[in-house]
């Protein structure tokens, strides 16, 4: 895991340039703090920072492969699971490997197979590869998206980077927001349509997607999707093949020089993954598993029930870690650290996120980096399996809209009416939901029950989960730390995309077929335990907390915000506590306290970022 970053210029000599490179580099240190490298010649420039997970002399970067009169230069972030394979493919058609380094293994990969490398490969990964023979810079991103690429067209110039602020270290370029970007931001965000940043002529390579950059421009093209295919197997064999897939995604991301650990929160995902990782140490005659979670001062005190958090972690976890092979560390946050990294977490997006859920995470990682570097996490699954609450209740499958964000009128009027004059984030909201769409293939074949899910599932696939897919990468790289998602493997994902719903959803359950499956591994409480979100506080004094820091914000006539926000509907919101916002901002979590402090991430963002508002 590392962040990369470079640009290629065709009429420009590049040597010189080599401070540009650096001071881009420089921002990702946090992402790989191990080593540095950095490459230049006539025409493209590349830097790396990495950090060190397998192969620690043979993983360096950027990476040099002399091969038929040419010379291939790779900058890489991720991981490749299925290196052994490829490996042995390659060493069939005459390639040499010195290095136990996937690195090597992809680098070779791609002289093997050109641009359609990616589709040969089973990992994360975000990488570019410049080669010299034919003077073009290749460069792709992982089926999900899990690792970040972002890139532009500036001074004659492909620019591209593990994240945005590494852009914007090259001379002149310009933070702009225009209509698209305050639609992205407040109509669609903390998500975003993939492809898009909320910053003008800046966009990131799709998931899925590979790219070519030459001197006759910029070339890109999808190497994965998402197909709909008649599914055959009855519901044993489904139950055999799911858990075939299951058990291989997760053991293949077990494979590190360092100790891994898994996160485990008690729920059904998690548990699913400490289980298999713990029984794989057992099996290896390793030292037992170590399991984090996370929890809150005062949190046991004042946790209150709902329909979307039924019960608390902590019971849960106990019965897990007396059910494995592991030792169980928790991770106790308190409200002011809680608040005070809300600006740490905006910076590791570079836009406005998911509040102290993001925050939550990022002090999560930061404690456990102390002790290890790489954790796998159950990610992914409620998306895979068909999981929230929007997959079953009828209110969310007939908004018409993105079912985790159907609070369009209060974002709408949340906007400074000079701004909202000009903007209809309904409009734009609706063109983006139904432009998703028109990728679902409904088949012939499907129940009315499994083309209404489909379509749920492919939106909650391509945008939801990218939306925490980004807060993991992230949160956990800002810390030098590596997390896994094994349920992200697109295999697993493509298989399940397919199921019939009434096979998924078994019994009337979210994620009933994978319940069903676990039934023998892990204990019935965990099997039945009804879904429950990433925790967040319950604390009383987070609120307040937020709210003094939204209120000493807003009081300061200066401040940012009330340019392109509503400040009466702010002071609103400020007075009731955040009831005048009636519906969560985001998904489940974002409710008053949490919409208060994206407010205040919004206010950091404008004041450290500086973008210009131009409309």
């Amino acid at each position: 895991m590392c962040g990369i970053a470079g640009f290629v210029n065709y009429k420009k000599d590049l040597p010189n340039k080599k401070n540009i490179l650096n001071n881009m580099v420089q921002t990702l240190k946090q992402r790989g703090p191990d080593e540095e490298g950095l490459y230049l010649n006539k025409n493209v420039a590349l830097g790396h920072k990495r950090l060190i997970v397998i192969d620690p002399l043979g993983g360096k970067q950027p990476m040099i492969e002399k091969f038929s009169l040419g010379e291939y230069v790779i900058v890489y972030n991720g991981q490749i699971y299925n290196t052994e394979e490829l490996k042995n493919t390659l060493s069939e058609n005459g390639f040499t490997f010195y290095s136990r380094s996937d690195t090597e293994v992809l680098l070779k990969a791609y002289i093997y197979y050109g641009k359609d490398v990616a589709k040969h490969l089973n990992g994360i990964f975000a990488f570019a590869i410049w080669n010299s023979k034919t003077e073009e810079l290749f460069m792709a991103r992982d089926h999900f998206g899990v690792k970040p690429l972002f890139y532009t067209q500036f001074d004659e110039a492909l620019i591209f980077a593990s994240e945005l602020k590494s852009i914007f270290e090259y001379p002149n370029m310009q933070k702009i927001i225009d209509g698209q970007g305050i639609s992205e931001l407040f109509g669609i965000g903390p998500a975003h349509t993939p492809g898009f940043t909320v910053y003008k002529d800046i966009f990131e390579i799709k998931p899925g997607h590979f790219a070519v950059y030459n001197k006759s421009g910029l070339h890109i093209e999808q190497y994965w999707k998402l197909k709909s295919k008649q599914h055959t197997e009855d519901f044993e064999e489904t139950c055999l093949h799911l858990e075939t897939l299951l058990k291989d995604a997760i053991s293949r991301q077990l494979v590190s020089d360092m100790p891994i650990c898994t996160f485990l929160s008690g729920g059904l995902d998690s548990s699913i993954i400490t289980k298999f990782t713990a029984d794989y140490l057992k099996e290896q005659g390793l030292r037992p598993l170590d399991t984090y979670s996370v929890d809150y001062v005062d949190n046991d005190k004042n946790f209150v029930k709902s329909d979307f958090q039924p019960n608390s972690d902590n019971y849960y976890i106990d019965l897990m870690n007396n059910n494995t092979y592991s030792k169980h560390h928790q991770v106790l946050l308190d409200t002011p650290e809680l608040a005070k990294a809300l600006e740490d977490a905006m910076i590791a997006r570079d836009v406005p996120g998911m509040a102290d859920v993001d925050s939550s995470l990022y002090l999560f990682c930061k404690e456990v980096k102390k002790e290890k570097t790489v954790s796998l996490m159950g990610e992914c699954a409620d998306e895979i399996f068909g999981g929230y609450p929007w997959f079953f209740r009828e209110d969310s499958l007939s908004s018409g809209t993105f079912p985790w964000s159907i609070a369009i009128n209060e974002r709408q009027k949340l906007l400074n009416p000079a701004i909202a004059s000009k903007i209809d984030l309904k409009d734009y909201i609706d063109f983006r939901y139904n432009q998703s769409l028109s990728n679902v293939e409904i088949l012939d074949t499907d129940s009315y029950d499994t083309a209404e899910k489909r379509r749920i599932s492919y939106l909650t696939i391509t945008w939801f989960m990218q939306t925490l897919l980004d807060r993991a990468d992230r949160m956990s790289m800002a810390n030098g730390f590596e997390t896994r998602v094994p349920f992200c493997d697109y295999r697993l994902a493509q298989y399940m995309y397919n199921v019939p719903w009434e096979m998924k959803a078994y019994k009337g359950r979210e994620k009933g077929i994978l319940r069903y499956i676990m039934k023998d591994y892990l204990p019935d409480e965990i099997v039945n335990r009804k879904k429950s979100p990433y925790p967040k506080t319950h604390n009383p004094t987070y609120l307040k907390a937020v709210k003094s820091m939204l209120t000493t914000i807003m009081k300061d006539s200066s401040s940012p915000i009330n340019y392109i926000l509503n400040r009466d509907y702010i002071l609103d919101i400020l007075n009731t506590d955040g009831k005048a916002f009636t519906r969560p901002w985001f998904g489940q979590l974002m409710t008053g306290p949490q919409l208060m402090a994206y407010l205040c991430q919004v206010n950091m963002w404008l004041e450290r970022y500086q973008p210009k508002i131009k409309l």
